[in-house]
Protein backbone atom coordinates (compact mmCIF):
# COMPACT_ATOMS: atom_id res chain seq x y z
CA UNK A 1 0.00 0.00 0.00
CA UNK A 2 1.32 3.46 -0.96
CA UNK A 3 1.68 5.85 1.96
CA UNK A 4 1.30 9.63 1.62
CA UNK A 5 1.30 12.56 4.03
CA UNK A 6 -0.20 16.03 3.67
CA UNK A 7 -1.22 19.12 5.59
CA UNK A 8 -4.87 19.03 4.47
CA UNK A 9 -6.83 16.01 3.29
CA UNK A 10 -10.17 16.84 1.70
CA UNK A 11 -12.72 14.06 1.31
CA UNK A 12 -15.26 15.01 -1.34
CA UNK A 13 -14.93 17.19 -4.45
CA UNK A 14 -18.19 19.11 -4.30
CA UNK A 15 -18.47 22.85 -3.86
CA UNK A 16 -17.07 23.01 -0.33
CA UNK A 17 -14.29 20.47 -0.81
CA UNK A 18 -13.10 22.09 -4.02
CA UNK A 19 -13.02 25.52 -2.39
CA UNK A 20 -10.92 24.24 0.51
CA UNK A 21 -8.55 22.33 -1.77
CA UNK A 22 -7.97 25.24 -4.14
CA UNK A 23 -7.59 27.84 -1.40
CA UNK A 24 -5.34 25.79 0.86
CA UNK A 25 -3.05 24.65 -1.96
CA UNK A 26 -2.62 28.12 -3.41
CA UNK A 27 -1.75 29.46 0.04
CA UNK A 28 1.07 26.97 0.50
CA UNK A 29 -0.41 23.89 2.16
CA UNK A 30 0.11 20.40 0.79
CA UNK A 31 -3.35 19.11 -0.15
CA UNK A 32 -4.77 15.74 -1.17
CA UNK A 33 -8.32 15.59 -2.54
CA UNK A 34 -10.39 12.40 -2.64
CA UNK A 35 -13.44 11.90 -4.85
CA UNK A 36 -14.90 8.47 -5.52
CA UNK A 37 -17.72 9.67 -7.78
CA UNK A 38 -17.91 12.79 -9.98
CA UNK A 39 -15.84 15.93 -9.63
CA UNK A 40 -18.12 18.86 -8.87
CA UNK A 41 -20.36 16.79 -6.64
CA UNK A 42 -24.13 16.87 -6.54
CA UNK A 43 -24.53 20.54 -7.44
CA UNK A 44 -22.80 20.34 -10.81
CA UNK A 45 -23.95 16.89 -11.86
CA UNK A 46 -27.37 16.29 -10.30
CA UNK A 47 -28.56 19.41 -8.50
CA UNK A 48 -28.26 23.17 -8.88
CA UNK A 49 -26.82 23.27 -12.39
CA UNK A 50 -28.99 20.73 -14.24
CA UNK A 51 -32.17 21.79 -12.45
CA UNK A 52 -31.69 25.44 -13.41
CA UNK A 53 -30.87 24.43 -16.97
CA UNK A 54 -34.10 22.43 -17.21
CA UNK A 55 -36.04 25.33 -15.69
CA UNK A 56 -34.54 27.56 -18.39
CA UNK A 57 -35.84 25.18 -21.07
CA UNK A 58 -39.28 25.29 -19.48
CA UNK A 59 -39.13 29.08 -19.36
CA UNK A 60 -38.41 29.22 -23.09
CA UNK A 61 -41.42 27.03 -23.83
CA UNK A 62 -43.65 29.05 -21.53
CA UNK A 63 -42.57 32.29 -23.19
CA UNK A 64 -43.73 31.06 -26.59
CA UNK A 65 -47.14 30.14 -25.21
CA UNK A 66 -47.63 33.37 -23.26
CA UNK A 67 -46.40 36.17 -25.51
CA UNK A 68 -49.74 37.74 -26.39
CA UNK A 69 -49.60 40.36 -23.63
CA UNK A 70 -46.47 41.77 -25.30
CA UNK A 71 -48.05 42.09 -28.73
CA UNK A 72 -46.56 38.83 -29.97
CA UNK A 73 -48.84 36.00 -31.03
CA UNK A 74 -48.93 32.98 -28.73
CA UNK A 75 -47.47 29.82 -30.22
CA UNK A 76 -47.87 26.28 -29.01
CA UNK A 77 -44.27 25.26 -28.27
CA UNK A 78 -42.95 22.15 -29.99
CA UNK A 79 -41.01 20.59 -27.15
CA UNK A 80 -38.29 18.05 -27.82
CA UNK A 81 -37.78 16.69 -24.32
CA UNK A 82 -34.68 14.72 -25.25
CA UNK A 83 -33.14 17.86 -26.78
CA UNK A 84 -33.97 19.78 -23.61
CA UNK A 85 -32.00 17.17 -21.68
CA UNK A 86 -29.16 17.57 -24.19
CA UNK A 87 -29.21 21.27 -23.30
CA UNK A 88 -28.94 20.32 -19.62
CA UNK A 89 -25.89 18.14 -20.24
CA UNK A 90 -24.28 20.78 -22.45
CA UNK A 91 -24.57 23.26 -19.57
CA UNK A 92 -22.95 20.75 -17.21
CA UNK A 93 -20.17 20.13 -19.75
CA UNK A 94 -19.42 23.85 -20.07
CA UNK A 95 -19.04 24.25 -16.30
CA UNK A 96 -17.29 20.94 -15.61
CA UNK A 97 -13.75 22.09 -16.56
CA UNK A 98 -13.84 24.49 -13.60
CA UNK A 99 -14.20 21.46 -11.31
CA UNK A 100 -11.95 19.07 -13.21
CA UNK A 101 -9.07 16.96 -11.97
CA UNK A 102 -6.73 18.76 -14.37
CA UNK A 103 -7.61 22.21 -13.03
CA UNK A 104 -7.04 21.24 -9.42
CA UNK A 105 -3.82 19.43 -10.21
CA UNK A 106 -2.79 22.73 -11.77
CA UNK A 107 -3.28 24.32 -8.35
CA UNK A 108 -0.89 21.77 -6.88
CA UNK A 109 -3.56 19.50 -5.39
CA UNK A 110 -3.00 15.75 -5.57
CA UNK A 111 -6.33 14.28 -6.68
CA UNK A 112 -7.10 10.63 -5.96
CA UNK A 113 -10.31 9.35 -7.54
CA UNK A 114 -11.31 6.99 -4.75
CA UNK A 115 -13.64 7.11 -1.76
CA UNK A 116 -12.01 7.78 1.60
CA UNK A 117 -12.33 5.59 4.69
CA UNK A 118 -10.91 6.41 8.12
CA UNK A 119 -8.66 3.77 9.68
CA UNK A 120 -7.49 5.91 12.61
CA UNK A 121 -7.99 9.47 13.92
CA UNK A 122 -5.39 10.80 11.46
CA UNK A 123 -5.28 8.18 8.68
CA UNK A 124 -7.57 7.59 5.71
CA UNK A 125 -7.45 4.80 3.15
CA UNK A 126 -8.34 5.57 -0.46
CA UNK A 127 -8.07 2.54 -2.71
CA UNK A 128 -4.52 1.23 -2.31
CA UNK A 129 -3.27 4.47 -0.70
CA UNK A 130 -3.05 5.31 3.00
CA UNK A 131 -2.94 9.03 3.78
CA UNK A 132 -1.78 10.61 7.02
CA UNK A 133 -2.99 14.20 7.35
CA UNK A 134 -2.45 17.00 9.84
CA UNK A 135 -6.02 18.12 9.23
CA UNK A 136 -8.93 16.38 7.48
CA UNK A 137 -11.95 18.08 5.92
CA UNK A 138 -15.03 15.93 5.31
CA UNK A 139 -17.06 17.40 2.45
CA UNK A 140 -18.95 14.37 1.20
CA UNK A 141 -22.27 16.17 0.75
CA UNK A 142 -25.67 14.52 0.68
CA UNK A 143 -27.78 12.28 -1.51
CA UNK A 144 -31.52 11.78 -2.09
CA UNK A 145 -33.47 10.46 0.87
CA UNK A 146 -35.70 7.61 -0.23
CA UNK A 147 -38.14 6.70 2.57
CA UNK A 148 -39.25 3.08 3.07
CA UNK A 149 -42.72 3.49 1.59
CA UNK A 150 -44.35 0.08 1.07
CA UNK A 151 -44.12 -1.00 -2.56
CA UNK A 152 -41.49 1.55 -3.58
CA UNK A 153 -38.80 -1.09 -3.91
CA UNK A 154 -40.76 -2.82 -6.70
CA UNK A 155 -41.68 0.29 -8.72
CA UNK A 156 -39.31 2.28 -10.97
CA UNK A 157 -38.72 5.80 -9.73
CA UNK A 158 -36.45 8.77 -10.35
CA UNK A 159 -34.42 10.92 -7.97
CA UNK A 160 -32.43 14.03 -8.78
CA UNK A 161 -29.51 11.69 -9.52
CA UNK A 162 -31.36 9.95 -12.38
CA UNK A 163 -33.97 12.44 -13.58
CA UNK A 164 -31.62 14.42 -15.82
CA UNK A 165 -30.65 11.31 -17.77
CA UNK A 166 -34.30 10.56 -18.57
CA UNK A 167 -34.84 11.29 -22.28
CA UNK A 168 -38.48 10.21 -22.54
CA UNK A 169 -40.88 12.98 -21.53
CA UNK A 170 -43.17 11.81 -18.72
CA UNK A 171 -46.81 11.83 -19.74
CA UNK A 172 -47.83 12.36 -16.11
CA UNK A 173 -45.11 12.92 -13.52
CA UNK A 174 -45.95 12.14 -9.90
CA UNK A 175 -43.68 13.92 -7.45
CA UNK A 176 -43.57 12.92 -3.80
CA UNK A 177 -42.31 15.96 -1.90
CA UNK A 178 -43.40 19.58 -2.08
CA UNK A 179 -40.11 21.25 -1.21
CA UNK A 180 -37.87 23.29 -3.53
CA UNK A 181 -36.62 20.32 -5.58
CA UNK A 182 -40.10 18.90 -6.10
CA UNK A 183 -41.69 22.21 -7.06
CA UNK A 184 -38.88 23.34 -9.34
CA UNK A 185 -39.11 20.09 -11.27
CA UNK A 186 -42.90 20.28 -11.25
CA UNK A 187 -42.87 23.65 -12.99
CA UNK A 188 -40.14 22.67 -15.43
CA UNK A 189 -42.08 19.58 -16.51
CA UNK A 190 -45.51 21.16 -16.75
CA UNK A 191 -44.01 23.86 -18.98
CA UNK A 192 -42.38 21.19 -21.13
CA UNK A 193 -45.72 19.49 -21.67
CA UNK A 194 -46.11 16.90 -18.90
CA UNK A 195 -49.00 16.59 -16.52
CA UNK A 196 -47.69 16.93 -12.97
CA UNK A 197 -49.05 16.01 -9.56
CA UNK A 198 -47.12 16.95 -6.41
CA UNK A 199 -47.97 14.90 -3.32
CA UNK A 200 -46.83 16.49 -0.05
CA UNK A 201 -47.28 14.90 3.37
CA UNK A 202 -47.47 18.25 5.19
CA UNK A 203 -47.43 21.74 3.63
CA UNK A 204 -45.72 22.56 0.35
CA UNK A 205 -42.78 24.92 0.85
CA UNK A 206 -43.40 24.47 4.56
CA UNK A 207 -40.05 25.94 5.63
CA UNK A 208 -40.84 29.31 4.06
CA UNK A 209 -43.10 32.18 5.08
CA UNK A 210 -46.66 30.98 4.30
CA UNK A 211 -47.65 34.26 2.66
CA UNK A 212 -44.64 34.08 0.35
CA UNK A 213 -45.11 30.39 -0.35
CA UNK A 214 -48.70 31.08 -1.39
CA UNK A 215 -47.48 33.41 -4.17
CA UNK A 216 -45.48 30.55 -5.68
CA UNK A 217 -48.05 27.81 -5.09
CA UNK A 218 -50.87 29.88 -6.60
CA UNK A 219 -48.77 30.52 -9.69
CA UNK A 220 -47.88 26.85 -10.12
CA UNK A 221 -51.48 25.78 -9.73
CA UNK A 222 -52.51 28.37 -12.31
CA UNK A 223 -50.04 26.77 -14.74
CA UNK A 224 -51.63 23.36 -14.22
CA UNK A 225 -49.53 21.75 -11.49
CA UNK A 226 -51.74 19.73 -9.16
CA UNK A 227 -50.43 20.23 -5.61
CA UNK A 228 -51.92 18.00 -2.94
CA UNK A 229 -51.03 18.84 0.66
CA UNK A 230 -51.45 16.86 3.89
CA UNK A 231 -51.30 13.72 1.80
CA UNK A 232 -48.78 11.28 3.27
CA UNK A 233 -47.79 8.52 0.86
CA UNK A 234 -48.74 5.15 2.36
CA UNK A 235 -48.18 2.74 -0.55
CA UNK A 236 -46.84 2.73 -4.09
CA UNK A 237 -47.77 0.18 -6.68
CA UNK A 238 -47.73 -0.44 -10.42
CA UNK A 239 -45.08 -0.70 -13.09
CA UNK A 240 -43.21 1.47 -15.57
CA UNK A 241 -45.70 3.78 -17.29
CA UNK A 242 -48.51 3.02 -14.84
CA UNK A 243 -47.70 3.98 -11.25
CA UNK A 244 -50.09 4.70 -8.40
CA UNK A 245 -49.45 6.49 -5.12
CA UNK A 246 -51.92 5.74 -2.34
CA UNK A 247 -52.08 8.19 0.56
CA UNK A 248 -53.07 7.63 4.17
CA UNK A 249 -56.38 9.41 3.66
CA UNK A 250 -57.39 6.80 1.08
CA UNK A 251 -56.80 8.84 -2.10
CA UNK A 252 -55.03 7.40 -5.14
CA UNK A 253 -52.95 9.35 -7.66
CA UNK A 254 -51.95 7.73 -10.95
CA UNK A 255 -49.16 8.70 -13.32
CA UNK A 256 -46.58 7.41 -15.76
CA UNK A 257 -43.41 8.36 -13.85
CA UNK A 258 -42.49 8.92 -10.22
CA UNK A 259 -39.95 11.36 -8.78
CA UNK A 260 -38.91 11.04 -5.15
CA UNK A 261 -38.08 14.50 -3.75
CA UNK A 262 -38.68 14.22 -0.03
CA UNK A 263 -35.31 15.48 1.18
CA UNK A 264 -31.64 14.69 1.55
CA UNK A 265 -29.44 12.49 3.74
CA UNK A 266 -25.83 13.14 4.66
CA UNK A 267 -23.23 10.92 2.99
CA UNK A 268 -21.43 9.26 5.90
CA UNK A 269 -21.83 5.53 5.25
CA UNK A 270 -18.47 4.95 3.54
CA UNK A 271 -16.38 7.00 5.99
CA UNK A 272 -16.01 4.58 8.93
CA UNK A 273 -16.31 7.52 11.32
CA UNK A 274 -15.98 5.38 14.42
CA UNK A 275 -12.34 4.65 13.63
CA UNK A 276 -11.61 8.38 13.81
CA UNK A 277 -13.66 9.04 16.94
CA UNK A 278 -16.16 11.14 15.03
CA UNK A 279 -19.75 11.28 16.24
CA UNK A 280 -22.72 11.64 13.92
CA UNK A 281 -26.38 12.51 14.46
CA UNK A 282 -29.60 11.81 12.60
CA UNK A 283 -28.90 14.76 10.29
CA UNK A 284 -25.17 14.37 9.74
CA UNK A 285 -21.78 14.72 11.40
CA UNK A 286 -21.77 16.46 14.76
CA UNK A 287 -19.80 19.73 14.60
CA UNK A 288 -19.24 22.73 16.86
CA UNK A 289 -19.60 26.36 15.78
CA UNK A 290 -16.11 26.25 14.23
CA UNK A 291 -17.13 23.18 12.17
CA UNK A 292 -14.80 20.86 14.09
CA UNK A 293 -16.04 17.32 14.69
CA UNK A 294 -15.55 15.40 17.93
CA UNK A 295 -12.09 14.64 16.52
CA UNK A 296 -10.57 18.12 16.72
CA UNK A 297 -8.26 17.46 13.78
CA UNK A 298 -11.21 16.82 11.51
CA UNK A 299 -13.71 19.32 10.12
CA UNK A 300 -17.05 18.66 8.41
CA UNK A 301 -18.52 21.20 6.00
CA UNK A 302 -21.52 21.58 3.71
CA UNK A 303 -24.43 19.17 3.63
CA UNK A 304 -22.65 16.47 5.60
CA UNK A 305 -22.42 18.81 8.61
CA UNK A 306 -26.19 18.50 9.00
CA UNK A 307 -27.23 22.15 8.79
CA UNK A 308 -28.53 24.22 5.87
CA UNK A 309 -28.02 22.17 2.71
CA UNK A 310 -27.11 24.64 -0.01
CA UNK A 311 -24.11 24.92 -2.29
CA UNK A 312 -23.37 28.47 -1.18
CA UNK A 313 -23.34 27.31 2.45
CA UNK A 314 -20.64 24.77 1.63
CA UNK A 315 -18.61 27.52 -0.02
CA UNK A 316 -19.07 29.73 3.04
CA UNK A 317 -18.01 26.88 5.33
CA UNK A 318 -14.84 26.46 3.27
CA UNK A 319 -13.85 30.05 3.98
CA UNK A 320 -14.50 29.61 7.68
CA UNK A 321 -12.26 26.58 8.10
CA UNK A 322 -9.43 27.81 5.88
CA UNK A 323 -8.89 30.60 8.40
CA UNK A 324 -8.78 28.04 11.23
CA UNK A 325 -6.94 25.14 9.60
CA UNK A 326 -4.30 27.17 7.75
CA UNK A 327 -3.69 30.12 10.04
CA UNK A 328 -4.70 28.73 13.42
CA UNK A 329 -7.07 31.64 13.96
CA UNK A 330 -10.47 31.32 15.67
CA UNK A 331 -13.27 31.25 13.13
CA UNK A 332 -16.92 30.48 13.73
CA UNK A 333 -19.99 29.96 11.60
CA UNK A 334 -22.86 32.43 11.56
CA UNK A 335 -26.19 31.56 9.99
CA UNK A 336 -28.25 34.75 10.24
CA UNK A 337 -26.96 36.09 6.91
CA UNK A 338 -27.28 32.89 4.87
CA UNK A 339 -29.96 33.16 2.15
CA UNK A 340 -31.82 30.44 0.33
CA UNK A 341 -33.94 30.54 -2.80
CA UNK A 342 -36.37 28.40 -4.74
CA UNK A 343 -36.02 29.05 -8.47
CA UNK A 344 -39.57 28.63 -9.57
CA UNK A 345 -41.30 31.43 -11.50
CA UNK A 346 -41.95 33.51 -9.44
CA UNK A 347 -38.94 32.86 -7.25
CA UNK A 348 -38.96 32.54 -3.48
CA UNK A 349 -36.14 33.69 -1.20
CA UNK A 350 -35.49 33.97 2.51
CA UNK A 351 -32.70 35.30 4.70
CA UNK A 352 -32.67 35.54 8.47
CA UNK A 353 -35.92 35.22 10.41
CA UNK A 354 -39.36 34.84 8.87
CA UNK A 355 -42.14 37.05 10.20
CA UNK A 356 -43.49 34.27 12.43
CA UNK A 357 -40.02 33.51 13.84
CA UNK A 358 -39.33 37.20 14.42
CA UNK A 359 -42.65 37.75 16.21
CA UNK A 360 -42.02 34.77 18.45
CA UNK A 361 -38.56 36.07 19.35
CA UNK A 362 -39.11 39.83 19.55
CA UNK A 363 -42.84 40.34 20.11
CA UNK A 364 -43.90 43.99 20.10
CA UNK A 365 -40.39 45.18 19.29
CA UNK A 366 -40.81 43.88 15.75
CA UNK A 367 -41.73 46.13 12.85
CA UNK A 368 -42.53 44.69 9.41
CA UNK A 369 -42.00 46.73 6.25
CA UNK A 370 -43.71 45.58 3.05
CA UNK A 371 -43.62 46.54 -0.60
CA UNK A 372 -45.56 44.91 -3.44
CA UNK A 373 -44.14 44.07 -6.86
CA UNK A 374 -47.12 45.65 -8.61
CA UNK A 375 -45.82 49.08 -7.53
CA UNK A 376 -42.45 48.50 -9.24
CA UNK A 377 -42.27 50.03 -12.72
CA UNK A 378 -39.87 47.46 -14.16
CA UNK A 379 -42.05 44.62 -12.91
CA UNK A 380 -45.04 46.29 -14.57
CA UNK A 381 -43.13 46.69 -17.86
CA UNK A 382 -42.20 43.00 -17.86
CA UNK A 383 -45.60 41.86 -16.55
CA UNK A 384 -43.97 40.30 -13.49
CA UNK A 385 -46.15 41.94 -10.87
CA UNK A 386 -46.90 38.95 -8.63
CA UNK A 387 -45.11 39.08 -5.32
CA UNK A 388 -43.80 41.21 -2.50
CA UNK A 389 -40.89 41.82 -0.18
CA UNK A 390 -41.14 41.84 3.61
CA UNK A 391 -38.39 43.07 5.91
CA UNK A 392 -38.45 42.26 9.62
CA UNK A 393 -36.90 45.13 11.59
CA UNK A 394 -35.92 45.52 15.25
CA UNK A 395 -34.56 48.88 16.48
CA UNK A 396 -33.93 50.03 12.93
CA UNK A 397 -31.95 46.98 11.85
CA UNK A 398 -33.21 44.17 9.56
CA UNK A 399 -33.23 40.73 11.15
CA UNK A 400 -34.96 38.87 8.33
CA UNK A 401 -36.15 39.33 4.76
CA UNK A 402 -38.72 37.33 2.79
CA UNK A 403 -39.18 37.77 -0.94
CA UNK A 404 -41.51 36.20 -3.46
CA UNK A 405 -41.48 37.38 -7.05
CA UNK A 406 -39.38 38.00 -10.13
CA UNK A 407 -35.63 37.71 -9.40
CA UNK A 408 -36.21 37.19 -5.69
CA UNK A 409 -33.00 35.17 -5.47
CA UNK A 410 -31.03 38.00 -7.08
CA UNK A 411 -32.50 40.63 -4.74
CA UNK A 412 -31.73 38.53 -1.67
CA UNK A 413 -27.98 38.93 -2.16
CA UNK A 414 -28.13 42.57 -1.07
CA UNK A 415 -29.81 41.61 2.18
CA UNK A 416 -27.11 39.04 2.95
CA UNK A 417 -24.61 41.90 2.95
CA UNK A 418 -26.95 43.96 5.13
CA UNK A 419 -27.40 41.25 7.76
CA UNK A 420 -23.76 40.14 7.66
CA UNK A 421 -22.66 43.69 8.47
CA UNK A 422 -25.46 44.55 10.91
CA UNK A 423 -26.51 47.47 8.73
CA UNK A 424 -29.45 49.78 9.38
CA UNK A 425 -32.56 50.45 7.31
CA UNK A 426 -31.32 54.02 6.92
CA UNK A 427 -28.35 52.70 4.96
CA UNK A 428 -30.68 50.85 2.60
CA UNK A 429 -32.76 53.99 2.20
CA UNK A 430 -29.59 55.86 1.19
CA UNK A 431 -28.94 53.42 -1.66
CA UNK A 432 -29.54 54.63 -5.21
CA UNK A 433 -30.89 51.97 -7.57
CA UNK A 434 -30.93 52.65 -11.33
CA UNK A 435 -34.38 53.24 -12.74
CA UNK A 436 -36.22 51.15 -13.75
CA UNK A 437 -34.97 47.99 -12.06
CA UNK A 438 -36.40 45.26 -9.88
CA UNK A 439 -33.66 46.24 -7.41
CA UNK A 440 -35.65 49.39 -6.60
CA UNK A 441 -37.86 47.14 -4.49
CA UNK A 442 -35.13 47.08 -1.86
CA UNK A 443 -34.96 50.86 -1.61
CA UNK A 444 -38.73 51.21 -1.75
CA UNK A 445 -39.29 48.78 1.12
CA UNK A 446 -36.88 50.89 3.17
CA UNK A 447 -38.99 53.89 2.21
CA UNK A 448 -42.10 52.03 3.32
CA UNK A 449 -40.42 51.51 6.70
CA UNK A 450 -39.63 55.20 7.17
CA UNK A 451 -42.75 56.73 5.58
CA UNK A 452 -45.06 56.41 8.64
CA UNK A 453 -42.31 57.78 10.86
CA UNK A 454 -41.96 60.87 8.65
CA UNK A 455 -45.36 61.51 7.11
CA UNK A 456 -47.57 60.54 10.06
CA UNK A 457 -45.48 62.17 12.77
CA UNK A 458 -46.96 65.31 14.44
CA UNK A 459 -43.46 66.18 15.65
CA UNK A 460 -42.07 66.17 12.12
CA UNK A 461 -44.92 68.32 10.89
CA UNK A 462 -44.43 70.81 13.70
CA UNK A 463 -40.72 70.94 13.02
CA UNK A 464 -41.26 71.56 9.29
CA UNK A 465 -43.82 74.24 10.09
CA UNK A 466 -41.43 75.95 12.48
CA UNK A 467 -38.55 75.90 9.99
CA UNK A 468 -40.72 77.19 7.17
CA UNK A 469 -41.95 80.11 9.27
CA UNK A 470 -38.52 81.18 10.45
CA UNK A 471 -36.18 80.13 7.64
CA UNK A 472 -34.97 83.25 5.73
Amino acid sequence: MEKLTCDILVIGAGSGGLSVAAGASQMGASVILLEGHKMGGDCLNFGCVPSKALLAAGKAAYGQAHANDFGVADQTPLVDYAAAKDHVHDVIAQIAPMDSVERFEGFGVKVIQEFGRFVSPTEVDAGDTRITARRVVIATGSSPLVPPIPGLDSVPYETNETLFDLKEKPDHLLIIGGGPIGLEMAQAHVRLGSKVTVIEGAKALGKDDPEMAAVVLDSLRAEGVEIVEDALAAEIRGEAGAIEVLTKDGATYAGSHLLMAVGRKSNVDKLNLEAAGIESTRTGIKVDDSLKTTNKKVYAIGDVAGGLQFTHVAGYHAGVIIKSALFGMPSKVKTNHIPWATYTDPELAQIGLTEAQARAQYGDKLEVARFEYHHNDRAIAERKTKGLIKVMVVKGRPIGVSLAGHQAGEQCALWSMVLANNMKMSQIAAMIAPYPTIAELNKRVAGAYFSPKLFDSPFVKRMVGFVQRWMP
